[in-house]
């Protein structure tokens, strides 16, 4: 059974499915997915589709290279609110803020070949004919035409129904895409098969270009071809620059199957990924993308909570594990970030890092449920560095985009690092650290197209990254001048977990420097406001004093920046005045009385304007990753219930309609805090070892851990009652004993099988005590 499109003015989920050949309702089929332990029937692919949610219907399977997915217009693919599909791309990432992707969009049509613009092409259809889920996409067009789509790790594959006619076209447009394309070729190689080759290049902003090469191969002959460049079609035609279609004879037989295969390195690649992972009939592709799509979450059993709940958390536990994304061939090779072709031996070769953002919430939940894939993701990035001389900031791709701020590569290093991910003998622990120490201690040369920590001359002089409004961007990308407080936050955290890391290592002297510089966030809080604040080359405090008005965050204000300093927040707490002014300031922050009269409300239309709408605010903003720790701070105030009261408001944002996504989802990150602050443990100080508590929203969850990480192979969370009503918690257990800290570490996740909370209806002393918090890391000793 598949959801179907929600329709905008019902506002809620109206399913239309099928099991067994027999229409279900909706409440029948939630029955059924209980009742049979069909995981995927709960997933709902259209979350997020709409109000910039930025997130993909289509088909794909678990950290795949294929994304086959429709594309209405919108510029990162789809859009809810459209009604027309310009072409079905191979190639798209689940929630990001700009075009990217959509490489080699493929449409069928009927009669004759006039278009070559697939804004002029494009078909109609009704989000009634629509039907998704895990590793399927099905839709009716307007045009009489229905398209199905599903895929493997490396292809996709498409089944069409054609009315009964000589003229049924399938056009392979390799000239559009999400981003700017520079070049492409077509080639029409048989009566059964089409390559292509597109080079193209853009996130944001330009950036360096990339080639990903096609091959697409049909069940059946075609009966005519031709190839176009620019609005020319040529008939008979084998080459082209623009696109190619294909005819065939639909008249008895009206289906039509294909298999593209995608490859980042060559176009043997394309055509060995087609052996590898081609030859099968399109049901049998989507049963065993179903399969693994179960399989693998199965792996988080959840009891207790309406339908709804249900719904929204295995659909946000889903897109959790779309990314990042496999780069390698079937043979190994991948190209990497020299440009150069690299065969991965002993682990799968992973891109596109979106790291500023997965930092904080999505690496941690791979490395509790997909850890084996976490070390591959980590040991991918090692060997960037040592491919291209540098680390990535935010990579697509074979390509370094440097979109976003700071230094978000070490936590996401640190925290495989502690996660014991890079333990083994390849002596991936040391190589990282050398990465990472260099990235940490210099700043990329003039010829790397990486920015790496490019203040980092100012920051390790005077302690914090300068802001200058206006200077010229060296390299594409985002600046790190330009956002100099926001800069400094981000470097002082990255240099508390590679202080951890170097301890861990016994690399003593470098962990005292490093713990010293995590200190730096002090350097911008300005003592006259009690907030951080921007400060020039020359060192003065600059911009609005007032910190709703700030400049120089990115993608917030000073309010929103407050609480970003995991490492050590007994420090900044007390550097604004202790705990009650601290509470005071959160309470202020959060519309803590609003929000305990009315959690959605205040969620919607106090925290919540829209979903690009960063600055001028002096109120948390859940749909932005600077601000997805800032709950948790209550855990380091006395007051842990007010994290869970928050917590909960901000879950209300999630829903199982196309609007139901809270912000950009950012290749998982949102996804990843809603499953991790459902569960009710949330990594608080991302880059190291820490998890802090909350209370569930379901009675019992149970996770199936890999026992080569995690000894005990399982560990199951209570909370007996827990409700709106009742969801305080009142005393925990761990393996039955009675635990009064409101975190964990990794260490105890490993030793651990039950985590049990007792909940009430009214706040309690739980975790208050003057030890319960989680500590700070490497404070100096003096």
């Amino acid at each position: 059974m598949r959801w179907t499109r929600r329709t905008r003015a019902a506002g809620t989920a109206v399913a239309a499915v099928a099991l067994l050949g027999a229409a279900l309702t909706a409440p029948v089929a939630q029955a059924a997915a209980r009742d049979t332990g069909q995981l995927t029937d709960l997933v709902n692919p259209f979350i997020g589709t709409e109000n910039e949610g930025n997130t993909y219907p289509g088909a794909a399977v678990p950290f795949g290279m294929v994304q086959f997915s429709p594309d209405t217009g919108h510029n990162t693919g789809y859009d809810h609110s459209q009604n027309h599909i310009r072409g079905f791309s191979l190639v798209h990432l689940s929630g990001v803020g700009c075009g990217l992707g959509g490489d080699l969009p493929v449409l069928p049509t009927t009669g004759d070949v006039t278009e070559t613009d697939n804004a002029r092409y494009e078909a109609e259809f009704s989000h009634d004919t629509e039907q998704a889920g895990p590793g399927y996409y099905k839709v009716g067009l307007k045009n009489g035409i229905g398209a199905e789509l599903t895929a493997t790790a490396r292809t996709g594959v498409q089944r069409y129904t054609f009315p009964a006619t000589d003229k049924a076209n399938v056009l392979l447009d390799a000239g559009q895409s999400l981003h700017r394309v520079i070049s492409t070729q077509v080639e029409v190689l048989d009566n059964r098969t089409v390559r292509t080759a597109l080079t193209g290049s853009g996130f944001c902003q330009d950036t360096e270009p990339y080639t990903v090469y096609t091959i697409t191969r049909f069940d059946r002959p075609f009966t005519s071809f031709g190839t176009w460049d620019g609005s020319s079609v040529t008939a008979g035609s084998r080459s082209g620059h623009g696109g190619a279609y294909v005819r065939f004879d639909t008249t008895k037989d009206r289906t039509v199957e294909a298999t593209t295969a995608l490859s980042y390195v060559d176009a043997r690649g394309a055509a060995l990924n087609l052996r590898a992972e081609g030859g099968r009939s399109f049901d049998r592709v989507r049963e065993a993308a179903r399969r693994s799509w179960e399989d693998r979450l199965d792996d988080v059993r959840v009891k207790g909570g309406s339908d709804t709940l249900r719904r929204t958390f295995y659909s946000s536990l889903y897109r959790s594990f779309l990314a990042p994304n496999i780069g390698s061939d079937a043979d190994g090779r991948y190209t990497g970030w020299d440009q150069r072709v690299h065969r991965a031996k002993g682990f799968t070769y992973y891109q596109n890092w979106s790291l500023w953002d997965t930092y904080r919430t999505q690496s941690q939940l791979l490395s509790l449920l997909a850890p084996r894939e976490a070390r591959d993701m980590a040991v991918s990035v090692i060997h960037i560095d040592e491919e291209s001389g540098w680390l990535p900031k935010w990579g697509y791709g074979t390509v370094e985009t440097n979109i976003m701020t700071g230094d978000p590569v070490t936590p996401f290093l640190t925290n495989a690092y502690q996660q014991g991910l890079l333990k083994g003998r390849e002596g991936y622990e040391e190589r990282a650290y050398r990465a990472l120490r260099k990235n940490a201690d210099g700043v990329p040369p003039a010829d790397s197209p990486a920015v790496g920590r490019e203040a980092n001359k100012e920051y390790l002089a005077k302690g914090f990254a300068p802001y200058i409004k206006g200077r010229p961007h060296a390299k594409p990308g985002d600046s790190d001048y330009d956002h100099g407080p926001s800069a400094t936050l981000e470097y002082a955290l990255s240099d508390a977990m590679l202080a951890e890391m170097a301890r861990g290592l016994g690399h003593d002297a470098d962990a005292a420097r490093y713990a010293a510089r995590a200190q730096n966030y002090r350097a911008v809080l300005d003592p006259s406001t009690g907030f951080f604040r921007a400060r020039d080359a020359s060192g003065a405090f600059t911009g609005p004093a007032d910190p709703a008005q700030s400049e120089g965050f990115h993608e917030g204000t000073a309010w929103q920046y407050q609480w970003l300093v995991p490492q050590d927040l007994p420090g900044m707490i007390g550097l604004i005045g202790g705990e009650q002014a601290a509470n005071a300031r959160l309470d202020s922050f959060f519309a803590y009385e609003q929000l305990v009269r009315d959690p959605a409300k205040t969620a919607r239309e106090v925290w919540v304007n829209g979903p690009y709408d960063y600055y001028n605010a002096d109120k948390y903003n859940p749909q932005n990753e600077p601000d997805l720790i800032a709950p948790y701070t209550y855990l380091s105030t006395g007051q842990p219930w007010k994290t869970t009261d928050v917590v909960h408001a901000a879950l209300t944002l999630f829903t199982d309609t196309p609007t139901g996504m809270t912000g950009n989802d950012d290749l998982g990150t949102m996804s990843a805090w809603n499953v991790l602050s459902s569960i009710g443990v949330f990594p608080v100080q991302p880059g190291y070892a820490t998890w802090g508590l909350s209370t569930p929203v379901f009675e019992r969850v149970d996770l199936t851990l890999d026992r080569r990480y995690y000894p005990r192979g399982a560990l199951t969370v209570t909370a007996p009652g827990t409700s709106d009503a009742s969801h305080y918690i009142q005393s925990a257990r761990l393996d039955g004993s009675a635990y009064g800290r409101t975190y964990l570490t990794t260490g105890d996740l490993r030793h651990t099988r039950s985590l049990s909370f007792t909940v009430g209806a009214r706040p309690s002393t739980w975790g208050t005590g003057a030890q319960a918090g989680p500590p700070p890391l490497n404070r100096p000793s003096s």
